[in-house]
């Protein structure tokens, strides 16, 4: 987007970045004013699920009754909305809330000592500060007099209210976005944000962008009758500028394996035909089903990518590297001190470094500042002390190449520190730990290259900033495999999409409300799917799907039969007879109101029924607080008496 602004001629002064990206600037900027220290340290997911493990404990809370990834989520949700945690104690009234309550204060407390923020608290503390500290915001509504935010439907409350702030003083505001491309409400984005946009700014203009220069009209005419099945949208048509082009292919398969060998012989037909594998994309719903496509991918020889790059991130070798930078910027950061205090081995166990963080305790100082004085604990063995203060000196001797280059000095942290001659010892076992170093260090490289002034800090708030999206290597000529999610934004030739049916897409937690809400976000993440091809779209269902080791009758997805009459199916390939092939089967005539009764899901209550001939589909809420799109002739409901 860079690249682009400069070429049309934007000021060299304009700023283009993530919301999470301006937040980190902003607060770094004005930490006083927003109460925190400039040189903090962002935590990812994997250093907030210990911190709330601490909170949880600290509060003498069983963990099994309040799970870290429950009570993770449950303060992201409070955070989006901007209740911190005095505002949230001031207002539970059940137990769980005031347990909650408990752990979001304590968390709070834990980041604070470690002079560090979780990726919500960027957004709510810079939140806080625009509208807490006028003169901050009038200084920056005059840095920033025009503002463009794009995907303007993934926002969530936070964001709304920080761009609410930003153009109060001048109401320059134009945002971008398509309400039907809308699908992060699981991590707090409202679509109300958009739906609103003209009421929040009466003055606005709206222009339909509904010209597409992407998909041919097959491929339009498929999205457009699915995504008329919402209600939370605005009315639009997609025009297509291309010509017509192949069909858009609906198949079914006997089950996921064949699913998967099915695609990827169809891959490796058009990579045959001369195609390039970069043209290529097969999107999923969930992260598992990449596993019997890589293998089909490889019987076939054919080059892929997983794109899921925050992974690499989360590997134990680059989390070690990456966390030798964090301490020399952050010395604070506690959690990234006690990983790579004995990594590689050094001799220095957990009782010493409980006996240093005693002291460190005792004395009301840091646990760095505690290992800074190691000479002083007297509980220490004198070797164990020449430990402590080798590690430190070795720490402080980094120090002064954090203001730099990050290559060279990544470089030099994993020769001296011992983590290269501890990798190259297991090599045989593991190849690609040392790979992956050799890769981080490259990129880092490429970071030094492309930063006008690169440092440790930058590069590290880069790195925690860094989405599944950005792992997408468009200049290797590979076949992308990935989630429905990690496909926005992005464009193929050729896509294929996997596993349309009842439970994955759309996901069974879609069925757990009766506002259709989440049912609704999927039918917006298909549509996203779908729009992401330029020239050639399969969509794929399995009639039978493996679920924890048993083999499972499938359903088709309801959302199938939302695509129009304008799809094809491959016959050779048609697990489902039509109605050619089998004897005739009388559809019953289910009403909304009727009581049912399925097998497998118990009672229910018909909620709609959708009558396409032998495709047709009922829509029933189970008593279990389901509800569920069952295709009828392959439901196997009988019909309950009302009572």
């Amino acid at each position: 987007m860079r690249q682009r602004a400069a070429a049309l001629g934007a000021s060299a002064g304009a700023h283009i970045s993530t919301f999470h990206s301006l937040c980190v600037r902003i607060l770094r900027r004005y930490a006083d004013s927003a109460g925190v220290r400039p040189a903090f340290t962002i935590y990812d997911q994997a250093d907030q699920t210990r911190c709330i493990k601490r909170a949880v404990k600290d509060c003498d809370l069983d963990p099994a009754n309040f799970p870290p990834a429950r009570m993770l989520d449950a303060l992201s949700a409070l955070k989006n909305k901007l209740v911190d945690a005095d505002a949230f104690a001031a207002r539970t009234d059940d137990f769980f809330s005031r347990m909650l309550s408990r752990v979001y204060l304590r968390y709070q407390q834990i980041l604070a000592g470690l002079n560090a923020l979780d990726f919500d608290d960027l957004l709510l503390k810079t939140a806080f500060l625009l509208e807490g500290c006028p003169d901050v915001r009038r200084e920056l509504s005059d840095r920033f007099r025009f503002l463009l935010i794009d995907e303007y439907q993934d926002t969530n409350h936070a964001q709304y209210r920080i761009a609410r702030a930003l153009a109060s003083e001048h109401a320059n505001i134009c945002a971008t976005g398509d309400p039907d491309q809308s699908i992060y409400r699981w991590r707090g984005a409202d679509i109300r944000n958009i739906l609103a946009f003209e009421t929040d700014w009466p003055d606005a203009t709206i222009v339909k962008l509904e010209e597409n220069f992407r998909s041919t009209p097959n491929i339009l005419a498929v999205a457009d009758s699915l995504i008329a099945f919402n209600k939370n949208r605005k009315p639009k048509k997609l025009i297509a500028t291309r010509p017509a082009d192949d069909d858009v292919l609906v198949d079914a398969f006997d089950d996921e394996m064949a699913e998967a060998e099915a695609v990827a012989r169809r891959v490796r037909t058009l990579i045959d035909e001369g195609s390039s594998c970069r043209d290529t994309a097969v999107f999923y719903r969930v992260n598992a089903m990449s596993r019997l496509l890589e293998e089909a991918f490889v019987r076939n020889r054919i080059p892929y990518q997983i794109v899921r790059g925050v992974e690499f991130y989360n590997r134990s070798e680059i989390r070690d590297l990456l966390a030798y930078l964090k301490v020399l910027v952050n010395p604070d950061d506690e959690i990234s001190l006690a990983r790579i205090i004995n990594t590689p081995a050094r001799g220095i166990g957990k009782i010493t470094i409980d006996r240093v963080r005693s002291f460190a305790v005792r004395n009301g100082i840091t646990l760095y500042a505690a290992l800074k004085k190691a000479e002083a604990v007297e509980s220490l063995s004198g070797k164990v002390k020449d430990r402590l203060t080798g590690f430190v000196k070795m720490l402080e001797d980094f120090k002064d190449y954090i203001t730099g280059p990050v290559a060279p000095l990544a470089e030099r942290i994993f020769q001296e520190s011992g983590l290269a001659q501890s990798l190259a010892a297991g090599a045989g076992k593991d190849d690609s730990a040392l790979e992956n170093v050799n890769e981080l260090i490259n990129a880092a490289a490429q970071y030094d290259l492309n930063t006008e002034e690169p440092s440790a800090l930058d590069y590290l708030q880069q790195i925690s900033l860094f989405s599944d999206a950005d792992a997408y290597d468009p200049a290797g000529d590979r076949v992308a495999l990935m989630t429905l999610h990690a496909a926005k934004g992005l464009e193929f030739e050729n896509v294929f999409i996997v596993g349309a049916e009842e439970g994955l897409l759309p996901h069974e937690k879609s069925n757990g409300r009766e506002d259709e809400d989440e049912l609704e976000e999927e039918r917006r993440l298909l549509f996203v799917g779908i729009t992401r091809a330029k020239t050639r779209l399969q969509i794929s269902h399995a009639k039978y799907r493996t679920v924890r080791g048993q083999t499972l009758r499938t359903i088709p997805s309801q959302f199938l039969f939302e695509l129009g009459s304008g799809f094809s199916e491959s016959p050779e390939e048609d697990d489902y007879p039509d109605q050619a092939d089998e004897p005739p089967r009388p559809i019953p005539a289910f009403v909304a109101g009727q009581i049912v009764r399925h097998k497998t899901f118990g009672l229910g209550r018909v909620k709609k029924f959708v009558d396409m001939g032998q495709n047709s589909i009922v829509v029933v809420t189970f008593n279990t607080g389901q509800t569920k799109s069952l295709m009828v002739k392959y439901a196997g409901l009988s019909k309950v008496q009302n009572t």
